[in-house]
């Protein structure tokens, strides 16, 4: 079998390519997002969803929300498992169409704000009770300097103290101490 051959002019290949594009707006297709991208801003709702679920009614009375959504919260406090799962995919629509995002979760990040900081606060006074127990005699006197209210003789004491355990192979009960006093510090 013979095959027909095609003839195609440029001006046709160009015609078409130009009624293709009338119907779109330019700003339309920079903006628009991929399914993918959708599915991740869905499913960071649903996260953001299941930490509402997670709060106790005290903590979340202090998150902005309007009553529809609440009521759902409260819903998906109740449900477990499959059930659960369709109420956060719920929540998640009902924070779409209702609700200011960025608001939510910034109300978050101020009700979780208080214990980043204590955490903080511990790992500072670790960091100096193991600095002070390896012999870092710059920091004693920098913490001499910054707390007014040190009782110098004491942590020199609880720091030679935690060094002869340490040394001795001594349960750490003077490192604990050390710690303890110095956690003092950086709370007040």
């Amino acid at each position: 079998m013979a095959k027909k051959k095609r003839n195609f002019s440029d001006d046709d290949f160009f015609d078409d390519e130009e009624e293709s594009f009338e119907g779109e707006d330019d700003s339309v297709l920079g903006e628009e997002k991929s399914r993918s991208q959708l599915k991740r801003e869905m499913l960071a709702r649903r996260d953001l969803g299941e930490a509402l679920v997670a709060l106790s009614a005290a903590r979340l009375a202090k998150i902005p929300l309007c009553e529809e959504t609440l009521d759902a919260i409260h819903d998906g406090q109740r449900f477990t498992r499959r059930a659960l799962k369709r109420q956060l995919t719920r929540i998640a629509a009902l924070i779409t169409e209702f609700e200011d995002e960025a608001l939510i979760r910034q109300a978050l990040e101020q009700l979780y704000q208080p214990h980043r900081e204590e955490v903080r606060r511990h790992h500072e006074a670790e960091q100096w009770r193991d600095a002070l127990i390896a012999g870092d005699d710059a920091l004693m006197q920098s913490l001499i300097e910054r707390f007014s209210e040190i009782d110098r003789q004491h942590l020199r004491q609880l720091t030679r103290n935690a060094t002869k355990e340490q040394e001795q192979n001594k349960p750490p009960k003077s490192a604990r101490v050390l710690y303890q006093y110095l956690y003092s510090l950086v709370e007040e």
